[in-house]
């Protein structure tokens, strides 16, 4: 008796809540980040990017357009948001389930009890068992009782059980707003990969239009000098495969073309194809700045939403282990009836017929065959599975980090060396046609070195979308593209 008044004792004086307090997240140790990222290129800034709208800084109005569509008409946004209202609706649940309910209630009770004569018990408290009639009219056995009125039930949160599911359904809440977030941020990188892409094959296939056009004065010209006796034929026919090789390569960028206008259509909740006008007109690829800010890993962890949404759920997780070990401990529940009725119908409008019932009920489960402690060791389990998949996902994105800085310090020396390139095949070019118009080389060459001019100015375009489809990964990475504002609130709510 002396321990079961030590467990129960100190529930009843001080409101006790099970079960282990949030600490906040674990200890990364060798996962933990760096004070800088180790791949960053020499010339980034290390000051804090702007948290929402990054796809500015690459100053192109149409993508700008792109991302505010698709970040209001989405359906993958009003999923998650559908999932936010789910989990907001939870908390008030939750938060109402530590409050008594009421209702109205009508009940008629029919009953017959052999054994046991009413009338004979009318002016006891409770019926008597008398001995067996000799016929059925000298005992009644039958029972009517009408009553209207009011119910009222409350169970008091003796554990805190019903204080840890309320943390549980809190974090969750944010959980979900995190998870808002962590959309706007892959969403708004989407856009900008496959604009990006657009605008690529666009300008390839523009050089593949120009490229094809001198191949083919190139085929004029072999066939013309072969019927002249002064080329093999093979020389005709390299020349005609040529032009072949380029047809099916411009095919191929044109579908590409309709094949990445229809994945902006779809990005921003639209028909495949409603956006053809505002697309179709070539532009040039969008470049990143001169300067990129980065931050540090330490504000990364603090500002992408994947991981905060994943530190949430640990959250949740461990108040479920005081919502399993509160089953441990008794559960007081109360109820209480209070309405009018009697033994017929019209004691129902009787205001005098007043009855009233209050029910005090203690239940405990002293003996469960383990069950409880099998539920507590289960969510022990998952939290320390939620444990190990934050930590996942903090070395997944500081991977992702430290991966796309360094991608972009090798773009952009790739696209200094085509500039180069591109350079060189100017100088080329011009040169070309100067001794061409000395007469000093033949139209063939000249046409051969506008041809490299023009391939070396694709490969220019294509590395310099492969630059900001890098800077792109970097904003992703970093958790960009989403307000701070809306998810804190979510985060904070009914706290």
């Amino acid at each position: 008796m002396a321990k079961l008044s030590g467990l129960i004792l100190p529930l009843l004086l001080g409101g006790c809540v099970v079960g282990p307090d949030y600490s906040g997240p674990p200890e990364l140790g060798q996962a933990a980040p760096r004070p800088t990222f180790v791949r960053q290129p020499a010339d980034a800034s290390t000051s804090e990017p702007e948290l929402a709208e990054w796809w500015t800084t690459l100053q192109d109005p149409v993508l700008d357009e792109l991302e505010r569509r698709t970040l209001v008409a989405n359906p993958s946004i009003d999923v998650v948001q559908a999932r936010l209202r789910q989990a907001r609706g939870s908390v008030r649940q939750e938060r109402a389930n530590r409050l008594p309910t009421a209702g109205a209630q009508g009940a008629a009770i029919f009953a017959d009890l052999p054994g046991i004569d009413l009338q004979a018990s009318q002016g006891s408290t409770l019926p008597t068992p008398v001995p067996a009639p000799s016929s059925a009219q000298d005992a009644d056995t039958s029972l009517r009782f009408y009553n209207l009125g009011l119910n009222a039930n409350w169970e008091i949160d003796l554990a805190g059980g019903q204080v840890r599911k309320i943390e549980a359904a809190n974090a969750l809440a944010a959980a979900a707003a995190y998870n808002v977030a962590d959309a706007k941020v892959q969403l708004s990188a989407e856009v900008a990969q496959t604009y990006t892409n657009l605008r690529d094959r666009q300008q390839r296939a523009a050089a593949f239009r120009g490229g094809l056009d001198l191949q083919r004065q190139q085929l004029a010209l072999a066939r013309q000098r072969f019927g002249q006796g002064t080329i093999p034929a093979f020389t005709v026919g390299q020349a005609n495969r040529a032009v072949q090789a380029t047809i099916s390569d411009l095919a191929a960028a044109d579908a590409e073309i309709e094949i990445y206008m229809n994945a902006l259509a779809v990005l921003a909740g639209e028909a495949p194809g409603s956006l053809d006008p505002l697309l179709t007109p070539r532009r040039d690829i969008p470049i990143p700045p001169a300067r990129v800010s980065i931050g540090d890993p330490s504000a990364l962890m603090r500002r992408r939403p994947d991981i905060r949404a994943a530190e949430r759920n640990l959250a949740a997780t461990t108040s479920r282990i005081g919502v399993a070990e509160a089953a441990r401990f008794p559960k007081i529940s109360f109820m209480g009836i209070l309405g009018i009725g009697g033994t017929s119908i019209g004691d129902l409008v009787d205001l005098g017929n007043i009855s009233n019932i209050a029910v005090p009920q203690l239940q405990w489960g002293l003996l469960d065959f383990g069950r409880t402690s099998a539920a507590i060791a289960q969510a022990r389990s998952g939290r320390d599975e939620a444990e190990a998949q934050y930590r996942q996902v903090v070395l997944g994105a500081l991977e992702d980090a430290e991966t796309s800085l360094a991608r972009f310090a090798q773009q952009r020396r790739n696209v200094a060396a085509f500039a180069e390139i591109k350079r060189s095949a100017d100088e080329a070019a011009t040169l070309m046609r100067q001794r061409y118009a000395r007469q000093v080389i033949s139209r063939g060459d000249t046409l051969e070195a506008d041809r490299q001019q023009r391939l070396a100015e694709a490969n220019l375009h294509s590395a310099v979308a492969a630059l900001t489809a890098s800077y792109v990964a970097i904003q992703k990475s970093l958790g960009l593209g989403w307000t701070e504002a809306g998810s804190q609130a979510s985060a904070l709510m009914s706290k």
